[in-house]
Parts: structure tokens; C-alpha cells; sequence
């Protein structure tokens, strides 16, 4: 039900991430990215118990794209603790509290997917933000002669 919906959006942080030159951002990243990480790897969770619950034990396709979403922001290992932490909370809260796959598993899974959404679209605003304020420099030679 929402996994194209949320994937499309952390797909977008990841590129976006990815784009920056292939360099581990854990640790360029301000405080309130690090948090909206966290957030977001804790959606990560929710949605991969929630998707479980419907599609079997052996789907792994969030935990697939979280895996994929540390990679990107390796750098830092407190930070990629972190992630594992919250993504293993996530999952534990939903799994617990969805157990089978039902209307309100269902609805729970949507919902998910609107905050993750939401998470990822800011992250990956962050991104372009970054990358306007600091263009490459056209030249190597300093001054205005330069150019």
C-alpha cells in the first residue's frame, strides 16, 4: 500500500545524498538533519513491521532501504548507531502493537508513510539548500582576475 509512496521520497534523500560527491554526510549534517534522520529511520522501523505483518516475515524492503539509507550517511558512528537503534524501536513498537495484517495495520502503514514522506522530502530540500549556498568554484586561481 505505501511502499512506492514512502520509497519514492527516501529514494530522493538518498540520491540527493549521493549527489553531494559520494562523501559520508553523518557527520556534515546539522543537528536538526541528524534528527530528522533519526525520525526517519524510526518510520524506517514502523513500516518495515507494518509490511511484515502483511507481507510475511521474509519481506525485507524497509529494512533493505535503511540499510541503504546508513550506508549514505556512514561517517559517523554514533550516528549509524543511532539509526539502528531507532529503526530497531520502530519496528519493535509497530510489531508489537500491529501483530497481523488487518484494516488498522493497514491504516497504521499509510500513515507511516506520510510522516517518512514528509522526513525525507525536508532532508532532501536540506540538500538542495546546501548545494545553492556553496557552488563549486569555477577556478583555482583566487580574485576576481581569475575569472
Amino acid at each position: 500500500m505505501s511502499g512506492p509512496f514512502l520509497s519514492g521520497a527516501v529514494m530522493g534523500v538518498v540520491l540527493a545524498a549521493g549527489a553531494a560527491g559520494g562523501v559520508a554526510l553523518g557527520q556534515e549534517r546539522s543537528p536538526d538533519e541528524r534528527q530528522r534522520l533519526s525520525d526517519l529511520a524510526y518510520v524506517l522501523g514502523e513500516s518495515h513491521a507494518l509490511r511484515q505483518a502483511c507481507e510475511g516475515e521474509d519481506d525485507q524492503y524497509w529494512r533493505a532501504r535503511m540499510m541503504r539509507l546508513a550506508e549514505v550517511e556512514k561517517g559517523s558512528e554514533t550516528l549509524e548507531a543511532q539509526l539502528r537503534e531507532r529503526f530497531n524501536a520502530g519496528f519493535v513498537s509497530r510489531r508489537g502493537e500491529y501483530p497481523v495484517c488487518d484494516d488498522a495495520s493497514r491504516k497504521a502503514e499509510a500513515r507511516a508513510a506520510r510522516r517518512g514522506q514528509a522526513l525525507a522530502l525536508k532532508l532532501a530540500q536540506s540538500m538542495v539548500q546546501v548545494r545553492r549556498v556553496e557552488p563549486a568554484p569555477d577556478s583555482v586561481a583566487e580574485g576576481e582576475a581569475a575569472r
